[in-house]
């Protein structure tokens, strides 16, 4: 496999105080620096209900951070596919990749959110559902001219009566990358759905933050054997695994630092939210834990890697003595002001030494 990559995922988290034009600007500084340390890829999350995750619509931002920018790329992930119509989805992305020059991925799921998907009026249960709908109808319009008329459980799309070629009336654009972006696909669970759908069609995994290590490896086991059923091969070097890491001189800082500062809070954040829904099934090794056993001291140990250099070193190699390897490590980012200072300094450490350390040692590994 080639050197591991490295990424960032932004939900993003903002303390609800801030305003919001001063979080967007925020994230835009930080998709800009993330190039500058050479990120390869920037990908953004889509909320429209939350105070704290604030991007309601991540093609408009990822329009404004590619004129900032000029080679990193950049995607939703997801868009909620079963909050969109599939016709919009399929122009206004063709319209942002061609804007993009090409930079743009693309990562197709449901909304977990309850109440975005209560606002839109979708019903959670039919969510995956509605999402192999809309990729099905979102790949033939992106391959095929009309006429359209195509009949689904929960769209229908037709575009017959009114096409006129002699005045190029009644078509839809094609994307810049051929046949389409790179399309990935969100894995949040064990025996996940969504990776056996990536898997069967084709499409990339990416891993969640929120699980632990043998979650990982279970999301990785079920994309390859579905992959390996519809007579593909899967590719290490193709998967994406989001980590929470904050760097500092010593372990003990950057420990510290967690307790209190966004990436800590953020954490706390989604267990408060999970425990006024489904519990917190979702951040377990063992899924006979108790709730209550999970907390800060839990996610530092699992899901959090707050250390030096050397110690995070240590926690990712760990870790992929466990999952195997992947091609590309997504970083997440959270709000910056608490600390801004301590964060950009988290951010040169991932960037200048943590990431060839770790390249490194699993080179030194490949050869041994």
């Amino acid at each position: 496999m080639a050197p591991i990559k490295y990424g960032m995922f932004i939900m993003p988290f903002h303390d609800t105080g801030k305003p919001l034009a001063e979080a967007y600007e925020d994230d835009i500084e930080l998709v800009v620096r993330a190039e500058g340390l050479g990120f390869d890829e920037f990908w953004v999350g889509e909320h429209h209900t939350i105070a704290y995750e604030n991007i309601v619509s991540p093609e408009i931002f990822i329009g404004a951070a590619m004129r900032e920018t000029k080679s990193i790329r950049m995607g939703p992930a997801p868009i909620c596919l079963n909050q969109h119509h599939p016709a919009m989805v399929a122009s206004q992305t063709t319209f942002l990749d061609h804007l993009s020059k090409g930079r743009l991925n693309l990562c197709f799921g449901p909304s977990g959110t309850p109440s975005d998907m209560e606002i839109f009026g979708t019903d959670p249960r039919k969510a995956s559902e509605m999402v192999e709908e809309s990729i099905d109808m979102l790949l033939h319009l992106w391959t095929n001219d009309p006429p359209y008329d195509l009949h689904g459980k929960y769209w229908d799309i037709r575009l017959q009566d009114n096409i006129y070629k002699e005045i190029a009336f009644g078509m839809m654009h094609r994307p810049l990358q051929r046949p389409h972006p790179p399309i990935f696909m969100p894995g949040t669970s064990r025996n996940s759905g969504s990776m056996r759908s990536a898997g069967t069609r084709g499409f990339l995994p990416i891993s969640h933050y929120l699980v632990t290590g043998n979650v990982l490896a279970d999301m990785w086991q079920t994309y390859e054997q579905a992959a390996g059923v519809a007579g593909r091969v899967a590719d290490r070097s193709d998967w994406r695994v989001m980590r929470a890491i904050f760097l500092a001189d010593t372990t003990e800082e950057a420990r510290e630092r967690v307790r209190t500062n966004s990436l800590g809070r953020n954490f706390a954040y989604i267990g408060g939210v999970l425990d006024r829904s489904l519990g917190r099934k979702v951040y377990k090794r063992d899924l006979d834990m108790n709730d209550a056993d999970i907390t800060m001291d839990y996610f530092l140990k699992e899901q959090i890697i707050a250390g030096d250099v050397d110690e995070a070193l240590r926690r990712l190699l760990a870790l992929i003595e466990e999952t195997g390897e992947f091609g590309t490590l997504l970083l997440v980012g959270t709000n910056w002001d608490d600390d801004k200072e301590a964060y950009l300094h988290s951010l040169d450490l991932f960037a200048k030494e943590l990431m060839p350390a770790l390249n490194k040692a699993v080179g030194d590994k490949r050869r041994d």
